[in-house]
Parts: structure tokens; C-alpha cells; sequence
């Protein structure tokens, strides 16, 4: 049995205008394995977050095969799509999207809620998560009163809550500060791995994308398998 979770084949995305097209993913292939980590690097503009957005079903691809797990992009209706979303796949953003009136707890549990699950096991599931990345004491604040790590710690417990099989995460630590940026970075890595979930990465931080057991750049459209240097 095959422990390929993510295959993608020949891949393109092409935004076409009136006056010109211009193609920002093309033969792209990429096979992920059950419990890897892959980050993926590049510069701004490459395609690191179109890439991740269609695997996301977030966006659209112009051409190729993208199949995690048993759902192929291609063919999802609404339905099957708003099911990949909440079962398959967890989402950590840049931003938190934390709902502003709900305390980091609900906020935790309000996807589990939604896809099916008795309040009071969403609400010790969240509880647990949440006593994961360190805020077992925080679990009534309301956004606005959590630091910026804080908010996203909240996000990570949250893209856990469903128990997915793959966590997509795009530059999860780039609204924050190089100290929280690094805790949020190594408390990521350490939930993966104690949940034992697949991971993809996109980020500008070198430090970060070494964490990943294989590392790729987005380069003329295409991936490229990269070695990472730490930085200072």
C-alpha cells in the first residue's frame, strides 16, 4: 500500500488577461509521503502560496492532477470540497482569521462544532490542543487580548482540530517578531510530529524551511529540490 498522500502531476496555473497570459506553475510534479514535512521556499511572486492555495482547493489549476488522499481537486463539488477542507486538511494563514468576539477556546473548538462533532467532545478536544502550545491559561481570552505568537498559537491549535491528515501552512511566522517567530516555528514541528501529521510549508525563513525533511524552491515555474543554509 502506498504511503503517497500527495500526488501531483504536470501541473500549471496560467492567469490570462486580454492582453498577455502568464504561467506561474508549469510541469510541476511533487509526491508527498504520510508523515513527511516539506517546506518550500522562493522568492515574492514565485507561486509558493498560488501552489499551496490550489492543493488548499483554494484556487483553481489550469491543467495537471492534484490527489490528496482520495479526493482529486479536479472533480470535487461543493460538497466534497467543503468536506477535503474540514476532515483532510488543516490551515494555518499568515494572518490568525481568529473571529474577533469568540475567546481562543471557542475559536479552537468552532470547526469541530461545525463538521459534526458533540460540544462537549469539540470543547475538551480544543482544550487539549490548546494545552498543547502553552495556552491553557488563556482559554477565555478574546483575540484582542492575546499577543500576536499568542493568536497564532491559537491557529495551530485550531488546524488541528479535526484530526487532518495534512497541515498547510503559509509563512506562519511572518507577521510575527524573530522571538516569536521561532517559538511559533519549533511549537509547529513539535505538533506535527506528536499527532504525527504530513506537513506543507511555504516561508521566507531559512531557519524554519530547515526544520523540513526535504526542502524545494519555486523556480521558473517549476520545483527545484534545494539544500538550506541556516542564517544567522
Amino acid at each position: 500500500m502506498s504511503d503517497i498522500i500527495v500526488s501531483i502531476q504536470n501541473l500549471e496555473k496560467t492567469y490570462k488577461t486580454e492582453s498577455e497570459s502568464l504561467t506561474i506553475l508549469k510541469n510541476l510534479n511533487l509526491d508527498i509521503e504520510k508523515g513527511k514535512k516539506i517546506t518550500i521556499v522562493g522568492e515574492s511572486g514565485s507561486g509558493k502560496s498560488t501552489f499551496l492555495n490550489i492543493i488548499g482547493g483554494l484556487d483553481n489549476a489550469t491543467g495537471g492532477l492534484v490527489k490528496c488522499g482520495e479526493y482529486e481537486l479536479s472533480h470535487l463539488d461543493e460538497n466534497r470540497l467543503s468536506l477535503y477542507r474540514s476532515h483532510f486538511l488543516g490551515l494555518i494563514f499568515q494572518f490568525h482569521y481568529l473571529l474577533k468576539d469568540f475567546t481562543a477556546l471557542e475559536n479552537t473548538f468552532l470547526p469541530a462544532l461545525m463538521a459534526g462533532l458533540s460540544k462537549k467532545e469539540a470543547v475538551e478536544k480544543a482544550k487539549e490542543l490548546l494545552c498543547d502550545v502553552g495556552l491553557e491559561k488563556r482559554l477565555d481570552h478574546l483575540p484582542g487580548q492575546l499577543s500576536g505568537g499568542e493568536r497564532q498559537r491559537v491557529a495551530v491549535a485550531r488546524s488541528l482540530i479535526n484530526d487532518p491528515t495534512l497541515i498547510l501552512a503559509d509563512e506562519p511566522t511572518g507577521n510575527l517578531d524573530p522571538q516569536n517567530a521561532k517559538m511559533i516555528g519549533e511549537l509547529l514541528f513539535s505538533v506535527v510530529d506528536k499527532y504525527r501529521k504530513t506537513l506543507l510549508l511555504v516561508t521566507h525563513d531559512m531557519n524554519l524551511a530547515k526544520k523540513g525533511d526535504i526542502c524545494y524552491t519555486i523556480k521558473n515555474a517549476c520545483l527545484e529540490k534545494v539544500e538550506v543554509q541556516e542564517t544567522a
